[in-house]
């Protein structure tokens, strides 16, 4: 457990760091670059990508790191650092502050530590087995709802369902719940986890862009992992919910069409 505080502390300490690199260039007009994958990039998510990877690399030379602009060194190590330097650079490049940057900890495959900075919102989440989330230093949880039809649920891009296959369950899912709200990339995963949400819903997703979540709601309380449930980083989709919701929102995800 100690040895769990430890990195989480660094975590902290590099989320902090790599979030101050950011707010030097939010709002300024930034230039934008777009990847082979047509996703946009720019001199912040790389600035801070390296103040991450510094941190980090001081503090526990041996461990692996993954990260969304520099890619993979000892990816197979037991303990390697997932990084997303900037989650939600179309928000940044807009000066939208929904943008995270994004620490986690996976040992032997499993996620342990979890950090979700949101510098110009000044707001985080963090956890680590057994450690419990907390938002900001306060503990949280997950929102006590227990009917899905008074839910409030989060997702990034509308257009993005019927992309991916997933337009039938989408409808199922808004004509199930109360409320839904846009724009949410990690910041709406860290809403559900800090229990002011109680879905979030991502059709599509890479492991670098959710890497603390399954600790963030492991601990509070949620689940976070595939449409079918599973603990993951890797399904190349993603959700956040409560445990008590759960049951009530599988029937509704079914299975992917094809587009």
């Amino acid at each position: 457990m100690a040895d769990l505080q430890h990195a989480l502390d660094v975590a902290l300490e590099a989320a902090f760091a790599a979030g101050r690199r950011t707010l030097a260039h939010f709002g300024t007009g930034v230039a934008v670059e777009y990847k082979e994958d047509a996703t946009p990039v720019t001199v912040a998510d790389r600035d801070a990508e390296q103040v991450l990877r510094a941190h980090l690399g001081r503090a526990f030379p041996d461990h692996g790191v993954v990260g969304e602009e520099e890619g993979a060194d000892r990816a197979d190590a037991s303990h390697v650092w997932w990084l997303d330097p900037i989650d939600g650079t179309k928000s940044f490049v807009r000066g939208v502050p929904l943008y995270g940057v994004l620490v986690a900890l996976a040992i032997e495959g499993r996620v342990e530590v979890g950090v979700a900075h949101f510098p110009a919102l000044g707001m985080t989440v963090s956890a680590a087995s057994g450690l419990g989330t907390r938002l900001d230093g306060r503990p949280v949880r997950v929102r006590a709802t227990d009917r899905l039809a008074d839910a409030f649920v989060g997702f990034t891009d509308a257009g993005s369902f019927a992309r991916h296959g997933r337009a039938g369950a989408w409808d199922r899912v808004r004509a199930a719940t109360a409320f839904q709200a846009g724009w949410g990339d990690a910041y709406g995963h860290a809403l559900v986890a800090s229990g002011r949400l109680e879905v979030m819903l991502d059709p599509v997703m890479n492991a670098w862009d959710c890497g603390p979540f399954p600790v963030l709601l492991r601990e509070a309380g949620g689940r976070f992992g595939d449409w079918r449930g599973r603990e993951t980083i890797h399904g190349g989709e993603a959700l956040s919910v409560s445990e008590a919701l759960w049951p009530q929102l599988e029937p509704l995800l079914g299975e992917r069409e094809s587009t």
